[in-house]
């Protein structure tokens, strides 16, 4: 290090701020399993789920005889949440009580029964469309995986929620 030099004419340079102010590593939740909000919200934007549609989803790591445990309904369920009549907006605060309650109790496996949208106005599946998405953008779920004909078939979602 000893024949280093400093360049030539960088004592002068000004230094130029950046365009936007980069945001602060607080700006987001601190806690990845509790909801910025105090329930879900419509989207314009979500893509369509048929009423007899199999949903299955699952962050990666997790091992695969829990996932098929999962699938086939053999893990005990600790909690049920029946969202059947209920409003977009009701659904969507309901479900993220339910979920944070679930969370607070220390419960993994839970039920969600949303129906299949065969009685709703728009005679499409609003909340299993709406519920599929909202699910996938929670970080406190893990897994979830469409239900056996025994708790509700395609009209209800097991959930695996993550360990506090």
């Amino acid at each position: 290090m000893s024949d280093v030099k400093p360049l030539a004419g960088k004592k002068s340079a000004q230094k130029i701020a950046p365009a936007k102010p980069r945001p602060s590593p607080t700006s987001g939740p601190t806690d990845p399993g509790v909801a910025s909000s105090p329930g879900f919200f419509s989207r314009d934007h979500v893509p369509e789920v048929a009423p007899e549609e199999a949903l299955f989803f699952a962050r990666s790591g997790l091992q695969h005889r829990l996932l098929r445990q999962l699938k086939r309904g053999s893990l005990p369920i600790e909690a049920r949440l029946d969202l059947h009549g209920c409003t977009l907006a009701e659904a969507g605060i309901q479900l993220a009580e339910f979920l944070q309650q679930c969370q607070d109790r220390g419960l993994r496996s839970v039920c969600l029964v949303h129906g299949k949208g065969h009685r709703s106005a728009e005679g499409r599946p609003v909340l299993k469309t709406h519920i599929n998405q909202w699910l996938r953008d929670t970080p406190a779920v893990l897994a979830f995986s469409s239900a056996l004909p025994r708790d509700g078939g395609m009209g209800a979602l097991y959930v695996l929620l993550r360990r506090r």
